[in-house]
């Protein structure tokens, strides 16, 4: 596959299509976010980000790209040569701060620097950064506009009901089936679409493997872009089941670990080759890796660090904004999870800065990172 780039799917507008009153729920689906958002500013008088809103790590390294890429992944940043400086924050999935001891999703939010070109955002079309969100999965269970919006409005619902029901569905994950059976139970509105979901077990945060949430523009092609442990201290801890029960528990073996050595993780990506199977429009879906396998692209290197000084934690949670949208035109997500994504993030980042009274910062060099 890798040696006949004319079996990908080459991007086109056409490769997206708008979904049946998609900015109508896009809209709702923001507005809730919103509501929720000072809901959780009320109980922490602070706020904090609609999902991921915890943080475990925050760390620095360089992506060196592969210097033999092949013509089909020469595309956008990948073009460049590099290497480039980035900033990685770990986190888990839930809009508010839950013990660790919920099963929750991880993310690995990537930012890198020094990136040329116009970016895709007009507010920042002169920004150098190239943001990429994974997630510990290959699918988003509310894959679409709609089915997002329906458990949004759900889970708003659902902020102030007993602590037992909150913790339920934290346990549950708020993107899973369960979650679902705990609101019908409830009362609430039946879903008519079958989710289907991953099990997401306490593991090593640093040992799991990541993928962007949907699919994305990938230059001349459309593909899904991740992360896998590369170093073998890396994949010594792949799938390694962890106590989690201590409230800050993946802090503190994120900051044991990097406290004597580094790490490398590859980062690759997925190319499309069927529509039908490996869908934009439907993030739910699973492309299946025996039709188009990961490609690597380079590996991001990480040295022993202090990876959640004080400074760095405010500098993450308060000042930093990372965002699917903060990329080159090249690598725009797509599909409408993400389109409805745009709207959200824009108006969340927003909000949280201006409530916290922090700047709003778009790096220009990894030293501004704090130690």
């Amino acid at each position: 596959m890798a040696d006949n780039p004319t079996a990908y799917v080459r991007y086109d507008s056409g490769v997206e299509q708008i979904q049946p009153n998609e900015e109508q729920l896009a809209n709702e689906t923001v507005e809730s976010m919103a509501r929720l958002n000072q809901f959780f500013f009320e109980k922490y008088r602070h706020a904090v980000r609609d999902a991921h809103a915890k943080s475990h790590g925050i760390l620095r390294g360089e992506l060196h790209l592969r210097p033999d890429l092949p013509e089909h992944l020469r595309q956008g940043m990948f073009k460049q040569a590099g290497p480039f400086p980035v900033i990685i924050r770990l986190s888990t999935s839930p809009g508010s701060i839950e013990p660790d001891s919920t099963a929750n999703v991880k993310g690995f939010a990537l930012k890198v620097i020094g990136v040329d070109g116009r970016k895709f955002l007009d507010a920042e079309a002169d920004a150098v950064t190239q943001d990429f969100l994974m997630v510990n999965d290959t699918i988003i269970p509310t894959g679409d506009v709609k089915t997002y919006h329906d458990l949004q409005l759900r889970i708003e619902k659902l902020a102030k009901a007993p602590k037992i029901v909150q913790t339920a569905i934290n346990e549950a994950g708020v993107l899973a089936d369960k979650a679902l059976e705990i609101i019908e139970e409830l009362g609430g509105p039946k879903k008519e679409v079958k989710m289907v979901v991953h099990p997401h077990p306490n593991r090593h945060i640093l040992g799991e493997t990541y993928t962007t949430l949907g699919a994305l523009r990938f230059g001349d092609y459309v593909a899904k872009v991740g992360i896998a442990p590369l170093s073998d201290n890396l994949k010594a801890i792949a799938g390694k089941e962890v106590d989690v029960s201590e409230p800050g528990a993946y802090r503190d073996m994120v900051v044991e670990f990097f406290r004597t050595q580094g790490a490398e993780y590859e980062l690759r990506a997925q190319l499309c080759t069927d529509l039908e199977k490996m869908p934009v429009e439907d993030a739910a879906i699973d492309w299946p890796q025996d039709q188009s396998p990961y490609q690597a692209l380079g590996r991001i290197v990480i040295p022993a660090q202090d990876a959640y000084s004080h400074a760095r934690r405010v500098f993450s949670d308060d000042v930093l904004s990372f965002n699917p949208f903060h990329c080159l035109p090249e690598h725009r997500p797509l599909g409408s999870i993400n389109r409805v994504r745009l709207k959200a993030y824009e108006s969340s980042a927003a909000r949280r800065h201006a409530m916290n009274a922090a700047p709003r910062v778009e790096p220009t060099s990894i030293s501004e990172l704090p130690e």
